[in-house]
């Protein structure tokens, strides 16, 4: 299981349109006869060979079982960390360029974090939380200099990012999106071309090209652009549940868990983000 955000690579999608999960069994709740039920595909990457004498070469792990218990309690201690951090940052640096510039400092340091520990092939406690620290930081201070201009944006961007994870969770619980391998080529093409466009811009902005943020003003463009990457947020928190749902189902490591918190927590702090820039649009039309 790898975390989820619109950066890092995944695991558990094969190329024969089907889902790999953790195991070769069918997936709890599924129809009989639905093609992404089976699991057909890879050897299970939480498999022992020597669970017990005899037992077959890809047997699954029957102890050390991560359940939805240690994910719930590995995100809630990833989140908290952000928010701790978010707190101290807004407490302690008043809007001034100094805190942007460490605003900047943080988020880069973060990014670092989480770039090391999606090359990873284990989960490193540490690291989640260091990036969630740093992540704190970073959203303390952006949420305080939105809340200088827009007072009230960072509690409605709050509001709004419980709103959508919310709903998503409501849906995809409903059944009504089906996590299937070209679900998420179709919405992974759609992410990494939003990303690419999302650099471009950014590029141009900072070369004079682009006035105003280009696709990123505070403006009409700059709220459908918002809404996409919140659109996109959402898809990748069905990736975040699909994960987590086959991970307790198919008997993952323990430590797995810090992976589902890593991926839930980048992508509520993406989401959040994107809302907050929303939130900032849409009080500026007033």
């Amino acid at each position: 299981m790898r975390s989820s955000n619109p950066v890092f690579s995944r695991r558990g999608f094969s190329r024969d349109n089907g889902y790999a999960g953790f195991n070769t069994a069918p997936q709890a709740g599924y129809a009989q006869g639905d093609p992404y039920a089976q699991n057909p595909y890879a050897q299970n990457p939480y498999a022992q060979a020597d669970v017990q004498q005899g037992a077959p070469p890809h047997a699954p792990v029957t102890t050390d079982r991560m359940t939805m218990d240690d994910v719930v309690v590995r995100s809630a201690l990833t989140l908290g960390t952000v928010a701790v951090g978010a707190v101290l940052a807004w407490a302690l640096l008043p809007v001034s360029g100094t805190s942007y510039g460490l605003a900047v400092g943080a988020a880069l340091i973060a990014f670092v974090l989480a770039m090391v520990q999606s090359f990873k092939r284990t989960p490193s406690p540490a690291l989640i939380l260091g990036y969630a620290a740093f992540e704190g930081v970073f959203l303390g201070v952006i949420s305080e200099m939105f809340n200088s201009r827009w007072s009230g944006a960072p509690f409605q961007a709050v509001l709004g990012t419980m709103a959508v994870s919310g709903a998503t969770l409501l849906v995809y619980k409903a059944g009504w999106i089906r996590v299937t391998a070209r679900y998420a080529r179709i919405g992974m093409a759609i992410a990494m071309a939003f990303l690419v466009v999302t650099a471009v811009n950014l590029l141009l902005v900072v070369f004079g090209v682009a006035e105003n943020g280009g696709l990123r003003s505070f403006g009409p463009l700059g709220a459908i652009v918002g809404i996409i990457a919140i659109l996109l947020g959402a898809f990748f928190l069905t990736l975040d549940f699909k994960q987590i749902e086959d991970g307790i189902a198919y008997g993952a490591p323990r430590n797995e868990s810090w992976l589902a918190a890593f991926g839930l927590t980048m992508t509520l702090v993406w989401i959040y983000v994107e809302m907050l820039r929303l939130v900032a649009i849409f009080s500026s039309s007033d």
